[in-house]
């Protein structure tokens, strides 16, 4: 009786609302047919609601029902009959939500001053119109059937009205309202398939909803220069060792085309028409000395290229490393705020997948990227020097293939950023997921998450093989524009050994040194995609870097264990969370907190109990964290022992120490129970013990520090031991003293008392009911 009670007063005052909205929708205008059809719906509605309590109410009273064989042999409610009722509320809250669909539509046209938008109306109003009323319908989730007699009766009065209208209107705006009317139609009415349509929403997952998205990451992220120097500027020496080296194999490159070229003209000099001369000593005296400088030049080669590439490689990893402290320790400094608006899986891909992309680029465009320019450069000046006609062609094509690379880079580059966006959040979904198994498991929703994290990589997949087409487009185009260099200098050195401009050994020294010019422009077309990619991961990882906190944890006053003697005071605190400005959680708070006492602040929950705790000004955090103690509603344990996990916010305690804060927290018990004891290590986030075994190693936890300040958040089973109880409403302290004299007042803590004794009453009765 007392939920058929509950139903039918909500009856009555859902009543009393739609009256309202009948008086309102009737002080209309009596032309407009929209008004006279929102009453009938709201009607309709009201009688459809009235029908679905009477049924809610006999499939409730059909369960509390007990079980005897004498009704159910089977010893199960009537299937039969339970059945028959949840099809009639199927039934029953389709035809409410037609009728509520009918209603918006109503107060939407009957708004709207139709003659002056028939008048105005424009093509790209259309186009709006189309896109508005698209997302609107999947906004609301629900709409009107036109099968519906009323919805029938609504789309024909829209039609009066335009006939009504149309002899007034010129031949262009009638035409423009048929488009709009076929717009409309297409977007809301054609897709309905049955008498009632439930228009699915789009699909959306709750951890990819809202914060983080990829497009303003995209234009957040900028490559901060300065950061960059500050982290590599300890490796300056060991980069100008790398750098040298590099130049030098540049160098050598340049001189091995001379030195072959010179070999050529030896070889040259003693062919005749015959073949070989017979002075074969004077042969080889003139070709051992460019042999000999050819030996040389291969051997300098090779210890210069082992030694950029070993100090480039000892230096990248020490620059991953400070990398990765700086941008760990920026992170751990940040506001509670920062980690509630980001994800766990897209910090981790900073610190790892973007730090990786960022080393591999360091080293290898600093190595190889400056060698192949170098070696560019030199070439073009040999080049210079053994043919000005052929250089002169080669210098008006490079420039342009160099221009067409760098407009091609700029889009690859946004890309890049995309798709290393788009893989954090992947890893974001994945590390939520994995996480937050057992949830996951208990819910039976692995399919669901497997399907989350596919579309997620496959959006990956997508991205990225778009950038690897685009990058393939321009190494393609790159060595195609190489290769016909190379050809055309054959073609125009061929003509000029004909005409004696050019001898054999200075033709091979021309080829050689255009080959290496295309082997280092291909290089660096390689190497571009690689740039890219570290470009927008190093923008990734110093945005994070150049975060500051809201509330530096260093700086003010160093509080000692004197200044913690005596109370602390709340003077006209206010106090909201950044990530929600907008919403006060503590208005104007004052309180007094006696020293030595159990202080219980109690009240509904979100009233701003939690949060009294933060605020004492002036002091350094750190120092002030550091004399206070927290045992929150959901303990957090490390993958450690139990030992360490103990003694995570005093290191330098005894096993001793960590033992007897154990045994106050009535945890050493279930701990020597353990086959490893104290050196037993738990899971992930303590998932290998229970939740009250984790919570007593978080309250040994607490107590071993030995807090001048320990701040419990609803662990406790009763406050009425509570020295002091505080009532917070709103943010605001409404009521202090301890539970008798709060009793005595009969205020909200005494209505919070009834009320929760009323529930546990409740909970009894239905027990021992059922």
């Amino acid at each position: 009786m007392a939920t058929e009670e509950v139903v039918r007063t909500k009856r009555l005052c859902a009543s009393e609302t739609d009256t309202a909205m009948v008086t309102e929708d009737t002080s209309d205008p009596p032309e407009s047919p929209y008004s006279r059809i929102s009453c009938e719906s709201c009607v309709a509605r009201r009688q459809c609601e009235s029908r679905l309590d009477d049924v809610i109410i006999d499939l409730e009273a059909l369960f509390r029902k007990r079980r005897t064989r004498e009704n159910d042999p089977y010893g199960h409610p009537q299937q039969q009959e339970i059945e028959d009722l949840s099809k009639q509320i199927k039934e029953l809250e389709s035809e409410k939500s037609a009728l509520e669909g009918d209603m918006m539509l109503c107060f939407i046209l009957k708004n709207i001053k139709l003659d002056a938008i028939f008048r105005r109306i424009t093509v790209q109003d259309i186009l709006f119109s189309s896109r508005f009323s698209r997302s609107y319908v999947k906004e609301i989730h629900l709409f009107g059937s036109h099968k519906l007699t009323i919805s029938k009766r609504l789309i024909e009065e829209a039609r009066c009205i335009f006939r009504k209208y149309q002899s007034s209107l010129s031949k262009k705006a009638a035409k423009n309202i048929k488009l709009f009317g076929t717009t409309f139609s297409l977007c809301l009415f054609l897709p309905l398939k049955s008498s009632v349509v439930l228009c699915e929403s789009q699909p959306s997952h709750s951890r990819l909803v809202g914060i983080n998205s990829i497009e303003k990451l995209h234009q957040e992220a900028r490559f901060d220069w300065k950061k960059f120097y500050s982290i590599v500027k300890n490796e300056i020496v060991y980069i100008l060792l790398a750098v040298l080296s590099a130049l030098v194999v540049a160098l050598l490159n340049i001189k091995i085309p001379i030195a072959l070229g010179d070999m050529v003209n030896v070889v040259s000099s003693f062919l005749n028409d015959n073949g070989y001369e017979k002075d074969a000593v004077t042969f080889f005296s003139e070709l051992r000395e460019p042999a000999i400088q050819l030996v040389y030049m291969y051997l300098a080669q090779s210890l210069f290229t082992f030694a950029y590439i070993s100090i480039l490689s000892v230096s990248g990893e020490r620059v991953a490393c400070n990398m990765r402290k700086e941008l760990f320790a920026s992170v751990i400094e940040q506001d509670i705020a920062f980690f509630d608006a980001h994800k766990t899986g897209e910090i981790s891909s900073r610190l790892t997948n973007d730090v990786q992309e960022f080393k591999s680029c360091y080293k290898l465009c600093i190595s190889q990227g400056l060698r192949s320019i170098a070696q560019t450069a030199g070439c073009i000046v040999s080049l210079y020097l053994i043919s000005p006609k052929m250089t002169g062609l080669m210098v008006c094509v490079v420039p342009v293939i160099v221009l067409a690379g760098t407009c091609i880079g700029k889009t690859l580059r946004k890309m890049s950023k995309y798709a290393q966006s788009q893989i954090a959040q992947a890893s974001a979904v994945a590390d939520e997921a994995i996480g937050n198994i057992k949830t996951v498991r208990s819910f039976a929703m692995e399919d669901s998450e497997k399907k989350l994290y596919s579309d997620q990589v496959e959006l990956v997949q997508k991205i990225n093989s778009k950038l690897g087409v685009g990058i393939g487009i321009f190494q393609g185009l790159a060595n195609l524009a190489l290769n016909g260099i190379v050809l055309g200098v054959l073609c125009v050195g061929g003509s000029l050994m004909c005409t004696s401009e050019m001898t054999p050994g200075s033709m091979m020294a021309f080829l050689v040194a255009t080959q290496t010019i295309q082997k280092s422009l291909a290089h660096l077309s390689l190497l571009f995609g690689q740039f890219v990619r570290g470009l927008a991961a190093g923008a990734r990882i110093f945005q994070y870097m150049n975060l500051t906190p809201g509330i530096p944890l260093r700086g003010g006053k160093i509080l000692t264990d004197n200044d913690l003697h005596g109370e602390v005071k709340f003077n006209n605190v206010t106090f909201s969370y950044p990530s929600r400005p907008d919403q006060v959680v503590l208005k104007d708070l004052n309180l007094t907190l006696p020293p030595r006492k159990m202080v219980a602040l109690c009240g509904l929950s979100g009233g701003g109990m939690y949060e009294g705790y933060f605020f004492i000004s002036l002091t350094e955090p750190d120092e002030y964290f550091t004399s206070l103690a927290f045992f929150l509603q959901e303990p957090v344990l490390f993958a450690t022992s139990v030992m360490e996990n103990i003694r995570y916010g005093r290191p330098d305690a005894s096993d001793a120490e960590v033992i007897e804060a154990a045994k106050l927290a009535n945890a050493h018990e279930f701990i020597s129970n353990f086959n490893d004891g104290y050196d037993t290590v738990l899971g992930e986030r303590g998932a290998t013990v229970s939740g009250g075994q984790k919570q007593r190693i978080a309250i040994a936890r607490a107590l071993l520090k030995d807090p001048k300040i320990l701040i419990l958040d609803e662990a406790t089973s009763t406050i009425q031991n509570a020295d002091m109880i505080a009532v917070v409403k709103g943010g605001v302290v409404v009521e202090t003293g301890n539970h008798s004299s709060l009793c005595m007042k009969k205020g909200l803590y005494w209505n919070l008392i009834k009320q929760q004794q009323a529930n546990e009453d409740e909970i009894m009765s239905e027990r021992k009911s059922g």
